[in-house]
């Protein structure tokens, strides 16, 4: 199992590339289930979502992989009406780095917090996603795609989140956090 994890990896070096440079939504459905799967700014932030609801438990299990695409729709409204939101970048990649620090810390946050944290990030990947959208083949499919693809990162953030029930679990959900705050830096960096 490891070892197929690593070829995985592998195979998706090739496409690190910033996720948002308006190339991605110039298809339906695919183009749009497949872009958050091939940004790594999105598979950090999005697993980072479902790991962080998995650690804190119902509900915030399954508010917080639902709160986000609901806010990022907000976000993507914003942005198709041409309302400026302010850093949208470095919003995406503090949501990395601060989800991930969440992560690593094991900050238990109540419900609301939580949900605060995880909206105003979704605010910021939704409107970068807004922006590109009028300019999609067919932004309802491209959509519909996007939020699929969202889901599935979360899910597999809330499946790695039940690895702390594991004998040291605990310390490889740790772990994750770290390596996610780690992404967001080298996202502010510029690095991925």
């Amino acid at each position: 199992m490891k070892y197929k994890l690593l070829a995985l990896s592998a195979l998706m070096l090739p496409m690190l590339a910033l996720a948002h440079s308006g190339e991605g939504a110039l298809g339906g459905f695919k183009s749009g289930f497949m872009h958050p799967i091939l940004g790594w700014d999105h598979v950090a932030a999005m697993v980072a979502v479902g790991l962080w609801g998995a650690i804190l438990l119902r509900p915030a299990l399954w508010v917080l992989p639902i709160t986000f695409p609901m806010v990022m729709a907000i976000g993507a409204v914003l942005g198709i009406v041409g309302i400026p939101v302010p850093y949208v970048e470095t919003g995406i990649a503090l949501s990395s780095l601060v989800l991930g620090a969440l992560i690593l810390i094991g900050w238990k946050a109540p419900l609301w917090a939580a949900m605060l944290v995880v909206s105003i990030f979704a605010i910021f990947h939704g409107h970068a996603h807004g922006t590109e959208l009028p300019e999609a083949a067919n932004p309802l499919t491209y959509a519909i795609g996007f939020v699929l693809g969202t889901g599935l990162l979360h899910l597999a953030g809330i499946g790695l989140g039940f690895l702390d029930k594991l004998p040291k679990g605990l310390y490889i959900v740790r772990g994750l956090g770290g390596v996610i705050a780690l992404c967001g830096v080298a996202f502010l960096m510029g690095w991925l």
